[in-house]
């Protein structure tokens, strides 16, 4: 894994890991900082990654000088550093749900009460110069994804959703074959999401229409370069497709010895 940070927007720069997934492709896996009054973290980087998330933070922004860290979930891609974060850092607080507290508190390193935001999708929680309004993306892995508007930028942050595995990730998703983009979102979807293809086609319509109501200036998912907030159209398109797809199947026992075999006859 290789892990840079770039600038997407005035006052927002993304810290992303790119990883490879056998026989998949790639996959970005990011976090976000948004510089203001009160400086905010968008999730913490992946537990195996820590090193290099932390290296890659600090020269964005000093860590002391955070305040928020938004949680958009608990999976291990986005709590890396959250620990080391709130230990180092008296100040800085974390916005989550009820759920998510829940979660933290089964781990070696619970969420401390004092030092958490409960919200909720719909609610809007001020953070110095930026309001931030909670929003339940169309599709997601965990029950507790919660990803936000950011009325000072326009940025939509969807965590999960419109991730896409890709033969590379370049920095601005706009730059990807749109034919490639969808394949790659559909593929992620059927597997982040595999109860979407149980959905109620009219029910989920629904849920996708009331995100295309958001009109983003841009779309900064979890696991997708930054897009511009034009090409949501395109993303939405790619989620309704995805009921319909093949349903993720990985490999089984057979498939492992076959691959641990010809890793042990390979060529030193």
């Amino acid at each position: 894994m290789t892990t840079t940070c770039f600038t997407a927007a005035p006052g927002v720069d993304v810290i992303t890991t790119t990883a490879a997934i056998p026989a998949l492709g790639s996959i970005a896996i990011n976090a976000f900082v948004l510089h203001g009054s009160e400086p905010v973290l968008v999730d913490t980087g992946t537990v195996a990654g820590a090193p290099e998330f932390m290296t890659a933070l600090e020269s964005t922004i000093d860590p002391a000088a955070l305040r928020w860290i938004w949680l958009t979930h608990t999976d291990f891609d986005h709590i890396g550093s959250l620990a080391a974060l709130l230990q180092a850092n008296p100040q800085l607080r974390v916005i989550t749900s009820f759920l998510g507290v829940g979660i933290m508190g089964l781990s070696s390193a619970p969420l401390p009460m004092d030092r958490v935001h409960l919200i909720n999708p719909g609610q809007s929680v001020t953070v110095g110069d930026r309001r931030l309004t909670a929003v339940r993306p169309p599709v997601f892995d965990n029950p507790i994804t919660t990803g936000f508007l950011d009325d000072r930028s326009g940025i939509l942050f969807s965590s999960d959703c419109f991730g896409a595995l890709l033969p590379a990730v370049p920095e601005d998703a706009a730059d990807l074959d749109t034919d490639e983009l969808q394949a790659g979102q559909v593929r992620w979807t059927t597997i982040d999401s595999p109860w979407v293809h149980r959905v109620d086609r009219d029910t989920f319509g629904h849920s996708l229409d009331q995100m295309r109501a958001i009109e983003p200036t841009m779309v900064c998912s979890s696991h997708l370069p930054p897009a511009p907030g034009a090409m949501l159209d395109l993303f939405l398109e790619s989620l309704a497709m995805t009921p319909a797809a093949d349903p993720f199947v990985g490999p089984d026992h057979a498939a492992l010895e076959a691959m641990l075999a010809g890793m042990a006859g390979a060529p030193a």
